[in-house]
């Protein structure tokens, strides 16, 4: 295994079945801070807010209060963050974090070992508390984790008449994609552009780094080798990027996708304008509600396709919320922290098909979604809960991650619009790419 192809989450599949009990709100002792004011920034957007509602139930529990500073999406919040590393200004106590983000904050957040409460702890799936952990400190405790699995448009699938065509055109039978070479192939087939697209995808950012980072490794190839020597500008590298360009060349991805977040993918593939989507389940309920999604009723899902390489894509990691050093009440921060991500929170979250960190709650939740005979949420939960055990891999949970991303992604889309070959792109990213892991000391 090389340095970044790292464990995978393996929530809730591999760990002793813990017994269900009263959900922790009920026997959690919150504390009493009835002078004190909580200030916290968290992330935001359309699946993180059902979870933001349950706050008035602490502040009334416990007397605190909670003053949001900001609720924006993670790369803002990142750049927020650490303007505020720079300026000295945390005087914030609670922030929403990431695996893949913290390595690079140092020491800013403290470790939640010995003070969470251990038999609290014992609830989380072991590897998500071990991905949370950066340089033996357990800088954040996790809300739910994240992985993308591929929904479609049954529909399009189900018409005799598409069945003909594909077949026709393609020489094989037309079924939700195995490999991204048939995701390719059937986005180009049902684009009809500028009204309908085959698919999307996040295009700025960590975001279309880590995209690009799980299909390099699908395809046989890797990030870095076993020295941290920068390998992505390989012919894996190059295939990879195609794939990204050759649908936008085709028309096959909306002319805007080089701007696109998690929310206009989420949005896009709700507003029944797209064939395929690879995202992450945090959508799942909201693309199956009528009241918000155009394509309710008509949603597949299968496990993310394959790459060359034989490996199916799976870059993962979790949410989390984490404490600043600085904080002015650890305690209330600590008991914050705890009722976000104790069982009836998590229940929340998990019921809108966001992947749960604690292991009772994956098997609480299906066994809710076929008590109600929701067949689609309970099929989400076994697709995701598969992927997760099967496909799973982090990004490098190193300090300068961010920073590479950060030369990685602007040549991707310098690439994608055909300012620079690939080959060119991944080249001029890897040499950045290897001057920062020498100065961050992984390189001599």
């Amino acid at each position: 295994m090389t340095k970044t192809t790292l464990k995978g989450l393996a929530l809730g599949l591999t760990l002793p079945v813990l017994l269900a009990g009263t959900a922790l709100s009920q026997d959690y002792d919150y504390g009493s801070f009835p002078d004190t004011t909580l200030r916290v920034k968290l992330i935001g957007g359309a699946q993180y807010e059902p979870l933001y509602a349950e706050i008035p139930k602490w502040e009334e529990m416990t007397g605190a209060k909670v003053e949001v500073l900001s609720r924006k999406n993670h790369f803002e919040l990142d750049r927020e963050i650490k303007q505020d590393i720079a300026a000295g200004t945390l005087d914030w106590c609670v922030g929403s974090n990431h695996t893949s983000f913290a390595p690079q904050y140092g020491n800013i957040y403290i470790d939640l070992n010995g003070v969470v409460d251990e038999a609290v702890l014992a609830k989380f799936d072991a590897l998500a508390l071990e991905n949370s952990t950066v340089n033996g400190r357990l800088v954040q405790l996790p809300r739910h984790s994240d992985v993308s699995n591929l929904y479609y448009k049954k529909s399009l699938y189900e018409d005799q008449a598409n069945k003909d065509a594909f077949k026709a055109e393609y020489g094989y039978d037309l079924a939700p994609p195995e490999t991204f070479d048939q995701f390719k192939d059937q986005a180009m087939f049902f684009a009809d552009a500028p009204t309908f697209y085959g698919t999307q995808y996040v295009g700025k950012d960590e975001a279309i780094t880590g995209r690009f980072y799980e299909m390099l490794v699908a395809n046989g190839g890797a990030l870095f080798d076993e020295d941290w020597n920068p390998t992505f500008n390989s012919e894996a590298g190059v295939r990879t990027v195609n794939w990204f360009k050759d649908l936008y060349d085709a028309n096959a991805v909306p002319a805007g996708v080089l701007n696109y977040l998690w929310d206009d993918t989420g949005l896009g593939f709700a507003s029944g304008t797209v064939a395929l989507n690879l995202d992450w389940a945090g959508w799942a309920a909201f693309f199956n509600d009528p009241a918000n999604s155009k394509v309710a009723g008509d949603v597949g899902i299968v496990r993310a396709p394959k790459g060359v390489g034989g490996k199916r894509a799976g870059w993962a990691g979790s949410h989390t919320f984490s404490i600043t050093e600085t904080c002015d009440n650890t305690d209330a921060a600590v008991s914050f922290i705890t009722f976000l991500t104790d069982h009836d929170r998590q229940m929340i979250e998990a019921r809108k098909g966001l992947l749960p960190t604690r292991t009772q709650v994956w098997k609480d939740v299906k066994a809710e979604f076929e008590a109600e005979g929701n067949d689609f949420q309970a099929e989400v939960v076994d697709t995701y809960s598969l992927s997760m055990s099967e496909d799973a891999f982090t990004p490098p949970l190193i300090e300068p991650w961010i920073e590479v991303s950060n030369e990685i992604w602007p040549r991707l889309q310098a690439a994608i619009l055909g300012e620079k070959t690939p080959q060119e792109a991944l080249d001029e990213a890897a040499a950045e790419a290897r001057l920062i892991m020498e100065d961050a000391g992984y390189i001599n």
